[in-house]
This record gives C-alpha cells, sequence and structure tokens, in this order.
C-alpha cells in the first residue's frame, strides 16, 4: 500500500512559520485536527488582505486566485486578465516582479519553462508516494 504524505506550511500575522507534516495512515479526521490547531492559533488568512483592491499587488493576486486556482499560468497571461478585469494598463516586468515576490513568499510555484517561468498557485495537496 502506498504511503500517504501531507505537508502545511503556514505563517502568522506576526510572521512566525509552521511547517507540519503528516505521514503515514493520513486520515480525514487528522487533517480536521490540524485546522482545528490552527483556528486556536488564529492562524487564517487575512480578510482584509484579500479584499483590498488599493494597490497593484493586492489586484494581482485577486486575478490570481480568481482565474488560477489550480492550474499553471505565465506573467503574461496574468497581464491579459488584469487589463480586461480592471480595464487599465500595467508593464509586464510589474506583474513579473509581484510574481516573483509572492513565489519568496511561498504563495505559488515558480518553475522555469524554456526561456519564461511559468506559476501555479500552492494549496494543500495530498502526493502518493
Amino acid at each position: 500500500m502506498a504511503k500517504k504524505r501531507i505537508r502545511i506550511d503556514m505563517e502568522d500575522a506576526d510572521g512566525a512559520r509552521y511547517d507540519i507534516k503528516l505521514e503515514g495512515n493520513v486520515t480525514r479526521e487528522k487533517v480536521l485536527k490540524i485546522f482545528e490547531m490552527m483556528d486556536l492559533m488564529n492562524i487564517e488568512e487575512d480578510e482584509q488582505k484579500t479584499t483590498n483592491m488599493d494597490s497593484t499587488g493586492s489586484k494581482i493576486w485577486h486575478i490570481v486566485d480568481k482565474f488560477f486556482p489550480m492550474g499553471k499560468f505565465t506573467s503574461t497571461n496574468i497581464l491579459e486578465k488584469y487589463e480586461d478585469e480592471y480595464n487599465e494598463p500595467v508593464k509586464l516586468s510589474i506583474i513579473s516582479t509581484y510574481l516573483s515576490r509572492f513565489s519568496t513568499k511561498g504563495k505559488i510555484d515558480r518553475t522555469r519553462t524554456g526561456r519564461e517561468w511559468t506559476y501555479q498557485t500552492i494549496k494543500l495537496t495530498q502526493k502518493q508516494q
């Protein structure tokens, strides 16, 4: 039987980072206990950050979250969706800079594909080993 493994990386509002790994007999109940622990520690996504659309960075993250929650995308994909969504121009270099920052913060995964970068949002996943 394949061994299951789940890894959860979190950061709280104070900047403290938490890395949790579950290996072996991973059940739904065990994962729910982790989420209960997160709730007790007040580790949750800050809703104000995601709804505040004043900055370019928050607008770019909104595009990533809305249009590419699971699949891969490039900075050009974000540029097209950004201009359609907000009816305002933005430079490709600005989008690339923000995507690089999101990658550094651990919000998205960044992979070199030929001459460009491809990105994918990091979600809680269950891997078979």
